[in-house]
């Protein structure tokens, strides 16, 4: 029989989470712990055992399945009403995703910190960590390609993770991970950890079972991506990363699938806002209940429109502030131009700004001068001392947006990279 098949009173049953002992040889030597350490650390360990669920009939109940089938036309809709816009929503978005699944993680940052450094004018703190996982989910978004060809495989996996950690962890780059990983407890041995995934060497097979599962065309998007997500994690792959190279297939599969086409909608956003949720979704999926992470990815994608509505009322209200400000300028002042750009790029530079419009070095200082003149942006040093231009209204609008999902439950420790 399959194991999808199974009940338990008027629930589709899914298979949870084996485990087997493993033996345990510390990479520390004994000096260098302590007596409780070595004795919690001695001995074999449990690890996970995950099953395979690459031709599982995927159930769930009958309101889950309506809940994600609305979620999903949500989704499909106001990706299609900004698609239709003449704003940059498909960068603001990107870039909103990546901080929110960044701060899954407790790597927050300020948008004014990350813009700046998307500017090349800081290279320390969270915001890089935040900038990088934008290369990721673009990458993810490259992605849809290898699905249209054929589906999401190893190579496209591997590269989001490089995208995401080349610059500062080149080391766990490039392949699967070759070691024991391990969330919770301490950092000397799994013994006592909240969870530990596979041993390294189930790895590739729980893998290529992954990818065969994601090439499904038999399950509906949002329901696909959840369970898809769920069980990546429940993999964990990487030594680090695992968290925000997971929620980037989403988007993949989300927008293979064609629910979205345009941008990226920022469901870790939702995530973020019941992190809580989040958590003991994943939990009840390893236990064997699907329908958590089903519903909460639905709630997510709702929580994810809603809020990227009110992002794109505040920026449009931006917009035709702007308009209203420099309606004595001439329609073809570059300073127009340079106020659109800013709406996707709230800080920049003279030089940037040059170069993004293809103007000359004296056309772009004076089209800052004249938003500054004309109240739309204010100037100011860098950290690296260097002379940029920031528009207030934009940074504060990012601003909202990520403290409108930030405002959720007391957290628990992560289990996502």
């Amino acid at each position: 029989m399959n194991m999808s098949d199974e009940r338990v009173g008027s629930a589709p049953r899914w298979p949870a989470l084996g485990a087997e002992q493993r033996p345990w040889v510390s990479r520390l030597d004994r000096q260098d712990l302590t007596r409780r350490q070595w004795d919690l650390s001695r001995g074999p360990y449990t690890a996970s055992i995950v099953p395979e669920i690459a031709e599982l009939t995927v159930r769930v109940d009958d309101d889950t399945a309506a809940e994600a089938a609305e979620a999903s036309a949500m989704l499909t809709r106001f990706d299609a009403e900004l698609g239709t816009s003449m704003m940059p929503f498909a960068s603001i978005l990107l870039r909103s995703e990546s901080a929110s699944s960044s701060q899954i993680e407790d790597l927050t940052s300020g948008a004014r910190a990350i813009a700046e450094t998307e500017l090349g004018e800081r290279t320390t703190g969270n915001a890089g960590l935040i900038v990088r996982n934008v290369r990721a989910m673009q990458a993810a978004l490259d992605l849809v390609e290898r699905i249209d060809s054929g589906g999401i495989d190893d190579d496209g996996i591997i590269a989001m993770h490089a995208a995401l950690l080349v610059d500062h962890a080149p080391a766990m780059t490039g392949s699967y991970r070759d070691e024991q990983v391990w969330i919770g407890g301490s950092g000397v041995s799994p013994h006592q950890a909240v969870f530990v995934p596979p041993h390294e060497d189930r790895v590739p097979a729980g893998m290529a079972d992954l990818v065969a599962f994601t090439r499904r065309l038999d399950v509906p998007a949002l329901e696909h991506a959840a369970v898809a997500h769920a069980q990546f994690e429940t993999i964990h792959p990487f030594p680090d990363g695992n968290g925000r190279t997971g929620r980037a297939i989403v988007q993949a599969m989300l927008r293979g699938a064609r629910l979205t086409e345009n941008v990226t909608v920022p469901v870790s956003a939702g995530l973020l806002h019941d992190v809580e949720g989040y958590y003991a979704a994943l939990d009840s999926y390893r236990a064997g209940d699907v329908d958590p992470i089903v519903r909460t990815f639905s709630a997510a994608a709702v929580f994810a429109v809603q809020n990227g509505r009110l992002l794109a009322a505040d920026l449009h209200a931006t917009r035709t502030t702007w308009a209203d400000a420099l309606s004595g300028l001439r329609t073809d002042h570059s300073a127009r131009r340079v106020a659109d750009l800013l709406l996707e790029q709230p800080v920049v530079s003279a030089p940037v700004v040059a170069a993004r419009l293809g103007i000359s070095a004296p056309a772009a200082y004076r089209s800052l001068e004249a938003l500054v003149e004309h109240g739309v942006v204010h100037p100011t040093n860098s950290h690296r001392r260097n002379r940029i231009w920031i528009a207030d209204e934009v940074i504060e609008a990012l601003d909202d947006f990520a403290a409108r999902a930030a405002r959720s439950a007391p957290r628990r420790q992560s289990p996502g990279d």
